[in-house]
């Protein structure tokens, strides 16, 4: 047999042979190296395409990075690979689930964290989000191209990152940054998504935690998961996403361009920001009632607002979580979702559900330092 490795094409004469108990054709070479039927490029090789091609911006990249270290290897090859490998890490990902929900493995899970975690005690962050993927619709690559078509969906990629507060520094620009984190990416549904979260987090130490803290932007499904999976969690509502709410009151009652509007808006965000949380609830109750008396109630919009920050009390607690070290902006978040679009989301990519979800689960494997373990399965 040919095998392409990292040293070029290399020819191997190895037995071939049935065996006499199972009655199957194999090459035990094959078996030992973990080889799957037909697989001409060596595992050795097979790890470098893969990990190459996660960390650049396409199949063709990868494949142009192949060729400059000297192991010429088509796109297509490449794409075959990340398939192939791609199902062994969403396999190991759906084990890591399931073992986290299971009241029999659960306490393995909550012990294995407890060995890789430092001494002392530590609090947990966690935030989500969500970014939207390009993918093939149900008529992808119906003919003739003029023909008005679904060719291209649009699907929500759901996104978290988990990370111990003592892990946020900051560079000598003063530019903040987390030292070490763990990401969760999923496309579907947000239960299955929620139990994904609760299981990275899990492993990184939320039995663990002296306090854990989720901070997120008001995205209704999001809250849902922090009610289902973290309970005990302190939430807060991403100061950025609660300012562009009290924006959009000042705008819909005084106009966009008003004076009036940051004169009554500047206040209020102080507040917000620096423990008067309450006053600001009361000021927006207060204007409720004050349209009401006038017999003029206040506008749909401003009355979906001020529902808005009614559903988020809780979460409004800019000081305290300040003060305890927690960040009040999820730009952490935002900065993980762009990373995922510089990969997912570039011109004239649009994906296979198959395609985006193997490359993806090879790209969190990378970045949760869970890559050996994908090419532990065949050994």
């Amino acid at each position: 047999m040919t095998l392409t490795t990292v040293v070029g094409e290399v020819a191997i004469s190895a037995a071939y042979g049935q065996d006499r108990r199972t009655r199957q054709w194999l090459s035990p070479i094959r078996e030992l190296w973990g080889l799957w039927p037909h697989q001409a490029m060596s595992p050795a090789l097979e790890e470098k395409v893969c990990y190459t091609a996660a960390m650049t911006f396409s199949y063709e990249h990868a494949a142009a990075v192949a060729a400059k270290w000297g192991s010429p290897v088509d796109d297509a090859a490449i794409h075959r690979h990340v398939q192939v490998k791609g199902m062994d890490a969403l396999a190991l990902e759906n084990e890591r689930v399931l073992r986290a929900l299971s009241l029999e493995h659960r306490a393995e899970v909550v012990a294995e964290a407890k060995r890789h975690l430092p001494r002392g005690e530590f609090s947990l962050v966690i935030m989500m989000d969500g970014t939207m993927l390009r993918e093939r619709g149900p008529d992808w690559g119906l003919k003739p191209s003029e023909t008005q078509a679904n060719r291209v969906a649009w699907h929500e990629l759901k996104g978290a990152i988990v990370y111990r507060l003592s892990q946020r520094a900051e560079s000598q620009s003063g530019r903040g940054m987390i030292l070490e984190k763990y990401c969760v990416a999923y496309r579907g549904e947000p239960f299955e998504f929620g139990q994904r979260v609760y299981a990275e987090a899990l492993r990184r130490g939320l039995n663990q935690a002296k306090k854990v803290y989720v901070v997120a932007d008001g995205a209704v499904w999001i809250w849902n998961i922090v009610a289902d999976r973290f309970p005990q969690a302190q939430g807060g509502l991403d100061f950025y996403h609660a300012s562009e709410h009290l924006w959009a009151v000042a705008h819909d009652q005084f106009g966009e361009s008003s004076p009036q509007a940051r004169a009554w808006i500047e206040p209020l965000l102080h507040q917000l920001k620096h423990g008067g949380e309450f006053g600001v609830l009361q000021t927006l109750e207060d204007f409720c009632e004050v349209c009401a008396e006038g017999q003029e109630p206040a506008h749909p919009a401003t009355q979906r607002e001020i529902a808005y920050f009614r559903q988020h009390r809780d979460h409004l607690h800019y000081e305290q979580l300040r003060a305890e070290g927690c960040p009040i902006g999820s730009g952490a978040m935002e900065s993980t979702c762009s990373q995922f679009q510089d990969r997912f989301k570039r011109t004239g990519q649009i994906w296979s559900l198959s395609g985006e979800q193997c490359l993806m689960a090879l790209d969190i494997a990378r970045r949760n330092n869970d890559w050996d373990e994908i090419w532990a399965v065949d050994t």
